[in-house]
């Protein structure tokens, strides 16, 4: 079993590389980031891959493995070289030993909390401002250190990219507020929350809303986005945004890299087109920190 695994994952590890022959690919993902890579002007030129057994289960002639793949991408553009990282979830299946399937599990599709409708704008309310310097260079260090990983002085949430990128947030000198009240304000405190702090289109709502504490600009692009910054994303188009990004990094054309928890990436690409939650009627919400720059 751990054989045909192996035989599998080396054979999508050399489909990443650009000058690979094979052309049909039973790897979408890895066309998919090809091309998505060709319209930069950017390409793979190498790729490092470890695999990890998280968990395994038989039943019967029946086996189903559950793996990790960490995957490390030596990217070059325009002459510039950089490395992105992202963690991949995937779940074989065999019969009698043989491998009669293989898949990617979407972090996505976990459950996601949300706020109640009644209460969907937060509001900050006859609160003296609180002012504060935004350390952006902390920001992309706590995002660097912890990308892969969860900081046991911060609550892990099964879907985390949100508290993520709070944790982000305020490791850069962002100043909680609203406590207890979930639906005001900015926090986290003991194993309680604010909904902005965990929840993707909440703390989209409370970055275009807030005039207090932690405060942001909405921004009408991409290219205006500095290091520390915040996209958010509504993969369906609905309206409901589902994934928070935060900016660590630019390319050689100075367009935002981002790190990220749930599906955890390091030095992205801003525009998720590779992702499997990608569809066309994706819409963003950029957002520019204030409190120093």
């Amino acid at each position: 079993m751990h054989r045909q695994l192996q035989e599998l994952f080396e054979s999508r590890v050399n489909r990443y590389v650009s000058n690979s022959r094979e052309t049909n690919s039973v790897y979408p993902k890895a066309e998919k980031k090809r091309e998505t890579l060709a319209k930069r002007n950017a390409e793979i030129v190498k790729v490092i891959a470890a695999g990890k057994m998280i968990e395994e289960a038989a039943e019967g002639d029946y086996h189903t493995a559950k793996y990790l793949v960490h995957y490390q991408y030596l990217i070059k553009q325009q002459g510039n070289l950089y490395i992105e990282e992202e963690i991949e979830a995937r779940m074989g299946k065999f019969y009698k030993e043989e491998l009669i399937f293989d898949g990617e599990l979407d972090p996505f599709k976990a459950t996601h909390l949300q706020q109640p409708e009644n209460s969907l704008t937060p509001i900050e309310e006859d609160e003296a401002r609180l002012s504060f310097h935004y350390n952006r260079l902390k920001v992309v260090q706590y995002a660097e250190r912890w990308w892969n990983s969860y900081n046991p002085a911060y609550k892990k949430f099964e879907v985390d990219c949100t508290s993520f990128v709070s944790q982000c947030l305020h490791e850069g000198g962002a100043p909680m507020s609203g406590y207890p009240n979930r639906s005001k304000g900015w926090w986290l405190r003991n194993n309680n929350w604010s909904y902005s702090w965990a929840v993707a289109n909440s703390l989209r709502l409370f970055l275009a809303n807030s005039n207090n504490s932690l405060m942001a600009q909405e921004v009408s692009g991409p290219d205006q986005l500095l290091l520390g910054d915040v996209i958010c994303y509504d993969f369906q188009g609905d309206g409901r945004f589902d994934h928070n990004t935060i900016v660590t990094g630019r390319d050689a054309y100075g367009m935002p890299l981002v790190n990220a928890h749930t599906y955890n990436s390091r030095m992205r690409y801003w525009a998720y087109e590779d992702s499997s939650a990608y569809t066309p009627n994706i819409k963003y919400k950029f957002f520019t920190i204030a409190g120093g720059r």
